[in-house]
Order: C-alpha cells, then structure tokens, then sequence
C-alpha cells in the first residue's frame, strides 16, 4: 500500500482495458486505438511507433522487436523474435581483413538489419483489427507536425549530442547548432514520418525493398558498412515456442535464445532456493540476488547466442539441477571471488510496454536500438536510425556468439509473461540492457516474495553487478542504505552512469476484473486504464 505523504505515483487501475508505457502520449495512443475498436496488438505497435518518434534515443524502426502475447488471456503464450541479422558478407575473417580488430559502439559493422518493422507488420496482419495506416497515423503526424521533448528523453539526448554531432542527419534532427535542446523544445522527424506513411499504406515491404531500403543500403555502404539489397529482402522474424519456470507458484513465461530471458529464469531458479523475508532491501537479501545475478550472468556470457547458428544448451541452463547447484555456491557473508567458468555441460537503450484489452488479449512489447541513438548514425532520406545490436557479437571465431553472415546476435532486449492456473495474470517487462533479467527477477521477488503491488515494487531504488566483476552499481538510496555493507562484504560500488532501467507490468485479477497496472517514474510515462 502507497504511503500517500511521500512522494510517488498510485496504482493505475481500470476495467476494461489498460495501458503501460514509457511514454504519456504512447499510453494515451494505445488508450485511443483500444477506444476506437483496436485490440491489444494493434494498441502495442501504435504506442511503440509513438515512443519511435517521441523516445528517439530508446527506440526506433530501424531497431529490433521482441513480444509475447496471450490471446484471450490464456496460458498459451505465443512469441515473436524480431531481432535482424547480420549482412551475408560479416564474416570475422572478413572483418579482420578489413582491420576490424574490436566492435566499438558507432561501427557501421554494429548495424545488423533492423527486424521490428517486420515484427510489427507480421504480429498486425496475424492478429490485430485495423490497417496499419491506422495504427502508424499517430506517430506519423507527430514526426510530421512536431512533438515536445520531455525531460528523461531530454536528459538522455543530452548525454549523446556529442555522438550525434559526428552525423550529418542526427545533428541535424536533433540537436541545435551541436547542442542538445532543453525539455520542452519542439522535435520535427519528417523524413521518418514519410517512411512510416509508407509502411502504413504498403506494409513491411515499403521498408525491407524499393527505394526506402536502396536509400538505406546506399547510406550504409557509404559509411563502410557490409549491408546488400538481399540482406535487407530477405530479413523475416519468426514464431517461437517460449521458455519457462515456474517460481511461488506461477508460470514465468520468456522469449527463447538469442535474447537474455533465459538468464532471468536462471535468476529465478537460484532465488527459488532461498525464501524471501523480512526486509526487502535488506543487504542480506539483495546480496542473495547479486550472486545470483552474476552467476547467471557467467553462464550468459558463456553460451548465449543465436541457437539456429550456435549450440546454446537450453534445457541445461534451466535445470533444477543447475540452479541448486549455483545456489550452494553462494556464501551469504561474502562476494564469490571465482565465478564458474561453464566450461563444459552436459550435453542500455530501450521501450518496453504492456496492453491489456477488453477480450483479455495481453501483449508483452519490446522495441529496442540498444544504445541510447542506438549506433549515432542516421539514413538522411528515410530518418531511420540505426541500432548497434551488433555490438554484442564477438570476434573470437570459437564463440557462440561470433559474427557470422544471417547470425543474430545476443540481445538483452526481453518481454516477459506471467501465467497461472491457465491464465495470463501479468505481462511485464524491464528496460535497461544488461540489468532486465535481473530486473525481471529482481520486480518479480519483490512482488511474490514480498506482496508489493506493481507500482511500490517497481519504485524500489535498483541496484546491478556488472558481469564478470565485484563491481556493483547502486542507485543512490540503495547505497546510502547498504553500500557500506557491500564494501564490507568484498564488492566494490559505483554509481550507475544514468538511471537504472524502466519498467511497466499489468495484473489481470480474474475474479473482480479490475486491472491494475504500473509505471517507472525514472521514464517519463505512466499507466493508464479505461
């Protein structure tokens, strides 16, 4: 229950329909297509294309898609992986015989080709109700005639204008003579608007060939960049059969390999051996979730990768054999100093966004160029800008995770769904590159363990290990409060570099038929329901 003399946000709550965004005129988009006889998919892409011009710097058509998605709420969760693929010529070999030794954050080799577009108009055309002019029309008349810039994405855009300077078009959209504008300046993306006009009246199409992709091809080989015509004709996503555990007693439900879902399982089947009590943010109790976390995070940077091109070995990772093991191997008075190096088996930026509509259909959404402006470079006649979720491949020719031509790489992006007793209960997700599948365990815990509601647990200060290290980053109150306690316990802590992710999730309560949704206050959205 909210403390009403502190600051804070309620519960949204609602009965017939609800929305969760990172964005107020994305939440306020979706409520208007549900109102206007859209269901719950249509409702997702029209926020998230919202969020593509209003949130540039976490999203973007010329990024990738992941969602989850229970038709009239039940347990069947369907998934859809949008993640692009590498060009057919990124090859390591061929990267080092270009003098390509690292994969740094602006490289045009970072670009994989952008698969939400094909997520969006694949999930519409299967199981939405209107036509995607319809649902794009939003977004494009905001790109058109201009929108205001709120102040976290005023924030964020801050911290990138000098990555945006060094591109001609970037610069020019969103920065004022190589400055970034204050909070409250008004945006124009009419190149972009031209683009989603065209999805809009000749579907995916109108972006993956003709002169949307010639222009985009064009822009990228200039830059040094290995993209064809043929990589971007032939780029499609596809259905997946979800991944799960169960944890107090409800079915968590992630997209499978190559996004990090699985890790966030793996956090949770470790936590399922040690009961949650007392405090939530006690140091005993968030010590238990950091060695959790960088367990699960060792394994992560181990195997995971693109299972139709690598050996990612699933059914081992998300073994209750696995996870008690791991559990055991955390000592509750001190770092582990030697993190398992799995070498044999058996064998930050981001939109996320909920849906729930009238028919129970809830969607779990994820929209992603990685990177805060994803790569920095944009294609000056279509405005897309370009994610670099390529960073994340390796050069190593001996990993999972190589670069190789058609590979996807290793995404952080992850929906997630909840289900019980046969239906979905709450579709949720957690924003912040790295730290979402420990967000996701962490929210989670907080809700089931403790009995926080979805506001309260996502409000909780955060805190992250980063992998492969005793280094842990606290937001401010957390290390006010038990930073000391960490130090004493043989981490290291550090401040983050920006606020610690963003989260929306939305509870179906079967018996009463209210909805009751939450919203991060670090993003500037809210929750919203009619």
């Amino acid at each position: 229950m909210r403390d009403f003399e502190l600051p804070g946000r309620s519960l949204a709550v609602g009965r017939t329909a609800m929305a969760a965004t990172s964005q107020p005129l994305a939440t306020l988009t979706a409520i208007d297509i549900l109102r206007n006889g859209g269901n719950a998919v249509d409702a997702a892409v029209a926020a998230c294309a919202v969020q593509c011009v209003v949130e540039a710097g976490s999203t973007g058509i010329g990024g990738d898609c992941f969602a989850l998605l229970s038709l009239g709420g039940t347990d069947e969760v369907l998934a859809y992986n949008g993640s692009g693929r590498a060009p057919a010529a990124a090859t390591v070999e061929h990267l080092r015989s270009l003098g390509v030794t690292s994969l740094t954050r602006t490289s045009p080799h970072t670009i994989t080709v952008p698969g939400a577009v094909d997520a969006w108009t694949r999930l519409v055309a299967d199981h939405g109700r209107m036509k995607m002019a319809d649902i794009l029309a939003p977004a494009i008349k905001l790109a058109r005639d201009g929108y205001v810039l709120p102040p976290r994405t005023a924030h964020d855009l801050a911290a990138q204008a000098e990555i945006l300077k060094d591109d001609p078009a970037a610069s020019r959209v969103f920065l004022v003579d190589g400055k970034a504008p204050p909070a409250g300046s008004i945006q124009y993306q009419r190149q972009l608007a031209d683009t989603l006009e065209a999805i809009g009246r000749e579907g995916r199409d109108a972006f993956y060939r003709g002169p949307i992709a010639e222009g985009m091809v064009s822009y990228l080989n200039g830059i040094g960049a290995l993209h064809s015509l043929e990589d971007f004709a032939n780029a499609k996503g596809e259905y997946v059969t979800p991944i799960k555990t169960t944890f107090r007693g409800h079915e968590i439900h992630e997209c499978p390999p190559n996004g990090q879902g699985i890790i966030a399982l793996m956090i949770l089947n470790i936590l399922s051996h040690f009961p949650g009590k007392g405090d939530p943010l006690a140091p005993e109790r968030l010590h238990i979730e950091v060695e959790a976390t960088r367990l699960a995070y060792a394994a992560r940077d181990r195997f995971l990768a693109d299972p139709a091109k690598a050996d990612v070995p699933i059914d081992y990772l998300l073994s209750d054999e696995l996870a008690r093991q791991l559990a055991g191997m955390i000592d509750p008075d001190k770092a582990i100093t030697d993190l398992p190096p799995f070498d044999e088996v058996p064998h930050k930026d981001t939109i996320y966004l909920s849906v729930v509509d009238s028919d129970r259909n809830a969607i779990s959404f994820i929209n992603s160029i990685f990177f805060v402006y994803g790569s920095g470079h944009m294609d000056p006649k279509s405005g897309v800008m370009f994610h670099n979720r390529g960073f994340s491949f390796s050069l190593d020719p001996d990993h999972p995770n190589a670069i190789a031509p058609g590979k996807r790489p290793m995404h952080t992006i992850i929906p997630g769904m909840v289900t019980k007793d046969g239906r979905a209960v709450m579709p949720f997700g957690v924003m912040g590159g790295q730290y979402q599948a420990m967000g996701h365990a962490h929210f989670l815990s907080k809700v089931f363990d403790y009995g926080m509601d979805l506001q309260s647990a996502i409000d909780l200060p955060r805190l992250f290990p980063l992998p492969g290290t005793n280094q842990v980053q606290m937001e401010a109150r957390l290390r006010d409060a038990v930073g000391p306690e960490f130090i004493k316990r043989g981490f290291e802590v550090k401040k983050p570099e920006s606020p610690m992710g963003g989260a929306q999730a939305i509870w179906i309560d079967w018996e009463t038929g209210v909805l009751r949704g939450g919203s991060d206050p670090r993003k500037d959205g809210m929750a919203l329901g009619i």
